[in-house]
């Protein structure tokens, strides 16, 4: 099996994957995408929570690493209730605080793939890949 990972010149992922990883990693998961072997040219790096067990071959992406550096960040629901009550136009309650952070949510999934670097360095490499967006 090979598992050399200069081989690899490109990745897919899917913007689902990586705004579900994105959102993982807000709660502290330990949530990566994976390219598991054998490795070649193209892979596709899909959602994982990495485990203690993980095969030593895989390739660990660290979602954060996939997204310009002007992406939106993760919109937490404190920061978003201090949206809220900072509002003139609003009156701050806990049904409407959830509504908008809901639509935050939506707002902040949406634009996520629109930060999408066109390329990433492997950090236990220091191997350049591009990057592919699967998906919306």
């Amino acid at each position: 099996m090979d598992s050399d990972p200069t081989d690899i010149k490109s990745i897919a992922v899917s913007a689902t994957d990586l705004v579900a990883a994105i959102e993982a990693t807000s709660d502290g998961s330990k949530t990566v995408l994976r390219v598991t072997p054998p490795l070649s040219g193209r892979m596709r790096a899909r959602l994982h929570v990495v485990q203690p067990d993980d095969d030593e071959d895989t390739i660990h992406i660290e979602p954060d690493s996939l997204l310009t550096q002007d992406a939106p960040s993760y919109p937490a629901p404190d920061d978003t209730a201090d949206e809220l009550r900072d509002a003139d136009d609003e009156t701050y309650s806990v049904e409407r605080h959830r509504t908008y952070h809901e639509q935050r949510l939506a707002e902040w999934r949406e634009s996520v793939p629109d930060h999408v670097v066109d390329s990433t360095t492997l950090i236990d490499t220091e191997h350049d890949i591009t990057v592919s967006l699967l998906g919306p």
